[in-house]
């Protein structure tokens, strides 16, 4: 879209619809990596186009992401999330297996709740600025040098000291 902010035309209607969801992961579990991350950000996107709408914005954190979404009118909401949700889990769960089997369990990735606004009500550019400064988990590299530094180590969303290891005498 040229102008992301345009009328746009259906069939047998003319229509400005903007939608923000949010996905929590099962158990609220911190599982979101940098590198899902980006990779929901593709899967989302094709879903999108898929669906004959458009993903303006997209961003998350360990435990949750945001969309900011344009659909047309005849698109179910229901529907839509279904498809972002069982496309993005089964995607993740066969690409990433290794990454997300010991914080997560069964064939479940994300919670089978979700949270729909419209962006009436608030100027867009606050909506999308919003979803836009969500706190990005950090990459394996930020992880590992994190991990050096400091001497401890995260389980569970908290950081707990280092067990070492004792050496004979």
């Amino acid at each position: 879209m040229k102008n992301e902010f345009e009328w746009r035309t259906g069939r047998t209607c003319v229509y400005k619809m903007f939608f923000h969801l949010v996905f929590t992961t099962k158990y609220r579990r911190h599982v979101i990596t940098k590198v899902l991350l980006d990779r929901m950000n593709e899967i989302f996107k094709e879903t999108m186009i898929q669906m004959k709408g458009e993903l303006l914005e997209f961003n998350g954190e360990d435990d949750h992401v945001h969309l900011m979404i344009s659909i047309s009118p005849q698109t179910s909401i229901s529907n839509l999330v279904g498809k972002l949700k069982g496309k993005s889990s089964y995607v993740i769960r066969k690409e990433y297996f290794d990454v997300i089997k010991h914080k997560l369990w069964g064939d479940h990735f994300w919670s089978p709740s979700y949270c729909v606004v419209s962006c009436g009500g608030a100027p867009l550019e606050i909506v999308k600025q919003y979803v836009k400064d969500q706190r990005t988990p950090p990459s394996e590299l930020q992880i590992e040098r994190s991990k050096r530094f400091t001497g401890k180590t995260r389980i569970d969303g908290k950081w707990e000291p280092k067990k070492r290891k004792k050496t004979a005498p």
